[in-house]
């Protein structure tokens, strides 16, 4: 298997949990790449907290009207729609969110989410990620296995703000894929080239290893990209 960045690994993985009809909120940096890897027959729509139902990827001259949530230039697909934020958030809160992918500064045994603050550091807030991972029918979360001191982001107990309590469905690192149960984190998958050790060596948080554990499923699709 060619080498591939920790970000194509994620959102490759990632990409293999959407389903034909899923209407999806992508957070900004990695889980924008996520489309990128979609299988053909797999169609999604995308939503965005601004205001837009069917964003596209920019396509000819941007629109400075059509910006994506984290400000940067987008494109709309026929028959996409826009509105205010009263009607975004309704869709959001309504539970109209198929899934919602978004990146992790922490995620601890219990599914809590800390993704929006670093202490002293200057932050615009919170933005509608406590609105996406409370009303989305499944959280997922892309990021990479550990900080880069090489400390570790799935722990016992998060420390740092939380953005959701009990709120992620699913975390996907380019090490594993790991599953929050009601008991706890399953590890699901594992990446090739990844032992079990070196997962567990990098999780503070307690695992259970899943009888059917598994090579990480859908990373093939890199090596036809």
């Amino acid at each position: 298997m060619v080498a591939y960045s920790a970000k194509e690994i994620i959102a490759c993985r990632v990409a293999a949990e959407m389903e034909d009809g899923d209407v999806v909120n992508l957070g900004i940096g990695l889980p924008t790449l996520v489309p990128n890897y979609l299988q053909e027959d797999i169609k999604i729509t995308l939503q965005s907290e601004n205001g837009f139902l069917g964003l596209a990827p920019l396509s000819g001259a941007p629109d400075l009207d059509l910006v994506n949530a984290g400000g940067k230039p987008a494109g709309i697909f026929p028959g996409g729609a826009t509105f205010d934020s009263l009607m975004s958030f309704a869709l959001i809160r309504g539970g109209h969110v198929d899934v919602t992918v978004l990146g992790g500064l922490q995620v601890d045994q219990s599914g809590n989410l800390a993704n929006w603050m670093v202490p002293g550091k200057m932050i615009p807030g919170m933005g509608g990620a406590m609105d996406l991972v409370a009303g989305s029918k499944k959280v997922i979360v892309a990021m990479e296995h550990t900080a880069k001191d090489g400390s570790a982001k799935i722990i016992k107990e998060c420390n740092l703000p939380l953005t959701g309590k009990g709120v992620v469905s699913l975390i996907v690192t380019e090490l594993a894929v790991i599953r929050v149960t009601s008991e706890g984190l399953v590890l699901e998958e594992i990446s090739p080239n990844v032992t079990l050790e070196e997962v567990i060596a990098k999780t503070e948080a307690q695992l259970t290893i899943s009888d059917t554990l598994a090579p990480m499923k859908g990373i093939s699709k890199l090596d036809n990209i």
